[in-house]
């Protein structure tokens, strides 16, 4: 196909000798690929017409997760990686794909949209969006599953020719069947981001969740500047207190700034009128007329 991803450079694979790995990170923490302590649980390897797909379900000390690895034949890599839920979701999508792929009739150069979209979907897990378009072009059919990160960060992507759908499916399905499709933690509904702008700066709130449980990420970003902090739930409290601390302090000592010109006027008409009225211990009180009581 010609519409795959591009290939990040990386590091050599150890899995597939002569191939490299992208900079991408595992689904939960972000660390480099050489550098992650993921053990590998199960792997299955689909061989769709000129490409290798690889499926692997991997581990870390924040739980599983799934990796897709498209092999084109000249070589090129790219991947993606999806937490047991979304993998789950994929599944039915791929069905969905699959259905409505069947009910098409041949190519027709003649009628492929302008953009060759033929069929797409979403799927959203946190700060991470996957887009699935089923395309057309002069080559063929075929779905192409793009990852792209909140605010930046890298876009990968897979192209999974139309006709091994459901190969893939089942595939899919074997690992999660053995695997299941939880993430685990937290079930209900995560509050929405929220955005603030100061001056040249705009902070962005993000609440998220892996499996160490729900987490803050407060990010601060500029033109081209970006940095960011995570803060876990269980200190939410106490981040809130300190930060309340912080600003009732600031308050008071504003207040205190802005009223001390009337304190300091005050405190000079009050010594002015205590000068005017109490007498100096010196002063000399032989001009003052002097009553005598005569007996």
């Amino acid at each position: 196909m010609s519409d795959l991803g591009s290939v990040d450079e990386g590091v050599i694979n150890k899995k597939y000798p002569g191939q490299e790995i992208d900079g991408n990170s595992n689904y939960e923490n972000g660390k480099d690929q050489a550098n992650s302590q993921d053990q590998e649980l199960a792997t299955k390897m689909l061989q769709i017409q000129s490409k290798r797909f690889y499926i692997d379900v991997k581990q870390n000390r924040r739980g599983k997760y799934i990796k897709v690895a498209e092999i084109g034949a000249d070589g090129r890599r790219s991947q993606i990686y999806l937490a047991l839920s979304t993998a789950a979701e994929f599944r039915d999508h791929l069905s969905a794909f699959s259905d409505y792929y069947s009910s098409l009739g041949p190519p027709n150069p003649e009628n492929v949209p302008e953009d060759g979209k033929l069929k797409s979907e979403i799927m959203i897990k946190e700060n991470r969006r996957y887009y699935l378009d089923l395309k057309e072009n002069a080559r063929g059919r075929f779905l192409r599953c793009s990852q792209t990160i909140t605010r930046g960060g890298p876009r990968s992507q897979i192209a999974i020719p139309a006709q091994g759908m459901i190969e893939f499916r089942d595939s899919l399905t074997d690992l999660l069947d053995e695997f299941g499709t939880s993430d685990g933690g937290f079930k209900g509904e995560l509050p929405e981001e929220r955005h603030m702008k100061v001056d040249n700066k705009n902070f962005y709130f993000d609440i998220g969740q892996n499996n160490r449980g729900i987490y803050m990420r407060i990010s601060e970003v500029k033109s081209n500047f970006r940095t960011s902090i995570t803060v876990p739930e269980k200190c939410w409290t106490r981040f809130r207190d300190i930060l309340s601390d912080y600003c009732a302090k600031m308050k008071k000592s504003s207040n205190e700034v802005s009223n001390e010109p009337s304190i300091s006027y005050a405190n000079t008409l009050e010594n002015s009128m205590i000068q005017t009225v109490v007498m100096p211990a010196n002063h000399s009180t032989s001009h003052l007329p002097c009553t005598t009581n005569k007996l």
